[in-house]
């Protein structure tokens, strides 16, 4: 049974999404954040980084979200998380995967995360200018949906890339230029919350309605 080492409303949201796609047993793990649990030794033996998620499958231990999502999609092809291997569309899934990985979350964490970058008398005008690129990073993901047709992002094969585009967006709310202030994204964002699976994994970290939009 895969074990995935969680904190709600963290990246482990997008596996856990992608485990209720799946409908595989699995269990889940929280990791304290309120205690730095993911710094103690216990921890740090499964992910010497320190960062959360973790999903342990038998002997096998994966970090680093993609990994993650790609593994399951490798172990369990029905229902299909990514395209056919070889296939363009498999290409850009990776493709996208990686981007919402390297682009859109790593500047988000600079975003939320200030303090690790500069000097406390930087703070301010670096989150600015990061908002700016998460900005212009939000219009590339809106320019992809557009391209694509949608429903997903891939088009029309929702995919693992899609679990992680969800969330992301989702962590945008509170920005100036938030993700479901576009029309294509907030579409989106709405059609993803129908989804059963998302519905399951939500409700299992408790997430409340302002984890999804900003709440006045």
């Amino acid at each position: 049974m895969f074990e995935l080492h969680y904190s709600p409303s963290d990246a482990s949201l997008m596996p856990h999404i992608a485990l209720e796609e799946l409908g595989v047993p699995f269990m889940l793990s929280l990791v304290d954040r309120s205690r730095n649990a993911q710094k103690s030794p216990e921890y740090l033996k499964l992910n010497p980084n320190g960062l959360i998620p973790v999903l342990v499958d038998g002997d096998l231990v994966v970090y680093e979200t993609p990994a993650i999502l790609l593994h399951l999609a490798d172990a369990y092809t029905q229902p299909a998380l990514m395209p056919p291997l070889g296939s363009a569309e498999r290409a850009h899934a990776y493709k996208w995967l990686v981007w919402l990985s390297n682009t859109l979350q790593a500047t988000l964490v600079q975003y939320f995360y200030a303090g690790r970058y500069v000097l406390p008398e930087g703070v301010v005008d670096f989150r600015l200018r990061t908002e700016v690129r998460i900005t212009s990073q939000l219009y590339q993901l809106e320019a992809q949906f557009k391209s694509s047709g949608g429903p997903w992002l891939l088009g029309d094969t929702y995919t693992a890339a899609d679990c992680m585009a969800f969330v992301l967006c989702c962590w945008t709310r509170n920005l100036q230029c938030p993700a479901n202030s576009l029309p294509a994204l907030g579409a989106y964002i709405a059609r993803m919350r129908q989804r059963p699976a998302v519905q399951r994994a939500c409700a299992t970290e408790q997430l409340p309605e302002s984890f999804f939009k900003r709440v006045d």
